[in-house]
């Protein structure tokens, strides 16, 4: 027994110093992380009330918000290493190393990142635009961090990379407030042209939605062949863009058929040609 409590003496006297030292270093790394970990939560949500109040678009609400919160909770980690004597420099550099590896695997993720980063500082375009890029057209439901969501008018999603969608071309339909309407009508060459110009701007005319400064023109585009190509031109919101080029297009119609002005449609003319006489054999002819 005595042996015992020497033993368990010998054992306290090499180890209580060792457990006090790094016992409290382990303790305030400890509450150094809840603590940190509570204001990296704080700090997150006031980078959200902060947008809110500066009316930044809510799609980079999230997206800002990880990225802050991500990246301080690294630096918290890497301070608690720290104080509890891990040797950052090797950590740092492993942590770099990792980076290195992933992102060779992960070229393309990177490139679409990088891509989201652009658009979402750029802003070419945001959540209920409709744009047209990469051959395809929609309205912009969310933009995320790889691909950027859109959705057709015949409700379908598609999802574009945000690598390609930010090195192409991208065509914001809804990014202007006006927009201009091009009607274009072919009639026929024995029709009046200026009465055909007549219906066409007392229909621009008698809708409220075209808006009369600039006035609606119509200009003689082309002598096609086999009609006089006629463009009704007028402005009106974006958002009656639609309404108005259908609408005016089918009363176009109409009101030509009841003044008798003709649309014409591509006609082929074939000319019939009668066979030849058959021609007389050797034997026939010598009968």
């Amino acid at each position: 027994m005595d042996d015992v409590m020497v033993q368990l003496e010998e054992l306290s006297e090499a180890w209580l110093p060792m457990v006090l030292q790094y016992g409290s270093q382990v303790l305030l790394a400890l509450v150094t992380f809840a603590i940190g970990w509570w204001v990296i939560g704080r700090v997150t949500s006031g980078v959200h009330v902060l947008l809110e109040k500066r009316n930044v678009d809510r799609t980079l609400h999230s997206f800002i918000g990880t990225l802050v919160g991500v990246g301080l909770k690294i630096l918290l980690v890497i301070s608690v290493a720290g104080m509890i004597g891990v040797e950052t420099t090797s950590f740092i550099a492993l942590i770099g190393a990792a980076g290195l590896a992933v992102g060779l695997a992960l070229q393309g993720s990177l490139a679409n990142f990088a891509g989201g980063m652009l658009i979402l500082i750029l802003r070419p375009f945001k959540a209920g635009e409709y744009i047209e890029a990469q051959g395809i057209g929609g309205t912009v439901d969310s933009i995320q961090i790889f691909f950027t969501v859109l959705k057709t008018p015949d409700n379908k999603t598609i999802i574009v990379p945000n690598g390609s969608l930010s090195n192409g071309n991208i065509i914001n339909y809804s990014r202007q407030p006006t927009r201009r309407v091009d009607i274009n009508i072919g009639i026929d060459y024995g029709d009046d042209v200026r009465q055909a110009r007549s219906i066409l701007l007392g229909l621009a005319e008698a809708d409220e939605r075209v808006f009369t400064d600039p006035a609606p023109v119509v200009w003689l585009t082309g002598l096609g062949e086999s009609s006089v190509d006629l463009s009704l031109r007028m402005w009106t919101k974006t958002d009656d863009f639609w309404g108005v080029f259908w609408e005016l297009q089918e009363l176009a119609k109409e009101e030509f058929d009841k003044a008798g002005i003709s649309i014409p449609f591509p006609q082929r003319t074939l000319h019939m040609v009668a066979d030849p006489a058959p021609r007389k054999t050797e034997k026939q002819a010598q009968g």
